[in-house]
């Protein structure tokens, strides 16, 4: 690892990445109050933003009131960004988000972040239910990321105003998994991240995309890309390799329909997945961005991916069943920050 590449890594925004997970023995309540407890400790740590992620109908993501537990975890902190990682666009009004985002942004001014996404964030049952209609699908995204600039706008083309939100800073990312997004967000200038935590195959190929078709806007000059990893960090390899069956098991039952909360770490994961189904799963949770290990592999892999990408900024989620376990490989990572 050559020391101008590392100096690279240590300058570079590190965030955090929640899904705000129920633990088998817990509930939603316990879920919320362990977010606030890792927003707290990674504000003190200094990583730069706290992101949620939508989701619905899953037995094991409390996440899916996005804009409440923005607001919740921005008044339990003092200076971190605090925003979406992402929004599933299609299933709101884009009238509502931007009243949302422009209560969360004047309660909490430049601190709030907007991702977007256009997936439905579960499936096509659950959309339904939350749309009443499937017309109005991710294909009409762009047309609702433009209605919603528009709703921010100091001045709207819209006879409707958003109010709170009309003329608000507000800063607007694009998420996506594909190359779809990344289109998007290089037309129209905006800030894109890549969810490389779940889709590490199309990650440069989505990055190399943005980056070439990049027109500069208001809102960025050049291209800004984040890319997200799991990371999983303990004192050695082993215990690691042991925390991170939780998060195996989660994408296992996600492969295999089957609803259920983070389940606690277990001993031998070969007693409990197929090597068909491990094959599966760790096709999603590549070694590269799915990063496992003690302080040393954990610098090792981030260096490597911030490499391989050339991000501008890496964003972290890490299924931890354990609270503890969980705050101290935040802190792990935080002390990479600081050397």
């Amino acid at each position: 690892m050559d020391t101008q590449s590392y100096k690279k890594f240590q300058n570079i925004p590190l965030s955090v990445l929640d899904l705000a997970p129920i633990i088998e023995e817990g509930d939603a309540k316990q879920a919320f109050q362990e977010s606030v407890r890792l927003a707290q400790h990674v504000e003190k740590l200094g990583f730069h933003r706290y992101w949620f992620a939508e989701h619905h109908n899953m037995k094991g993501i409390s996440s899916s009131a996005t804009s409440l537990l923005i607001g919740h975890i921005a008044g339990h902190t003092n200076s971190i960004r605090v925003g979406s990682g992402g929004i599933m666009l299609p299933n709101h009004a884009s009238l509502v988000i931007a009243e949302q985002f422009g209560t969360l942004e004047s309660l909490y001014p430049n601190r709030i972040d907007l991702g977007l996404g256009r997936a439905p964030g579960s499936d096509q049952a659950t959309a339904f239910a939350l749309r009443r209609t499937l017309h109005a699908g991710p294909e009409e995204f762009p047309m609702q990321v433009n209605e919603l600039q528009d709703y921010f706008s100091s001045n709207p083309v819209s006879r409707v105003k958003a109010i709170p939100g009309q003329g608000l800073d507000i800063p607007i990312w694009l998420l996506g998994s594909s190359d779809f997004s990344a289109r998007l967000a290089a037309e129209k200038g905006l800030p894109f991240s890549f969810a490389s935590h779940f889709a590490p195959a199309y990650t440069v190929p989505a990055l190399e995309l943005y980056r070439e078709r990049f027109q500069p806007s208001e809102a960025l000059d050049k291209p800004y890309a984040m890319v997200a990893v799991n990371v999983i960090a303990a004192d050695t390899d082993e215990e690691a390799a042991y925390l991170a069956t939780s998060h195996q098991m989660q994408f296992l039952n996600l492969r295999k329909g089957i609803e259920s909360k983070l389940q606690p770490p277990v001993e031998n994961m070969d007693a409990v997945w197929s090597p068909a189904e491990k094959a599966a799963v760790q096709e999603s949770l590549s070694p590269k961005t799915t990063i496992i290990g003690n302080k040393e592999t954990v610098r090792k892999g981030l260096e490597a991916f911030r490499k391989e990408t050339d991000a501008d900024e890496i964003i972290i989620t890490s299924q931890i069943y354990g609270i503890k376990e969980r705050l101290y490989s935040y802190s792990i990572v935080g002390e990479l920050m600081s050397e």
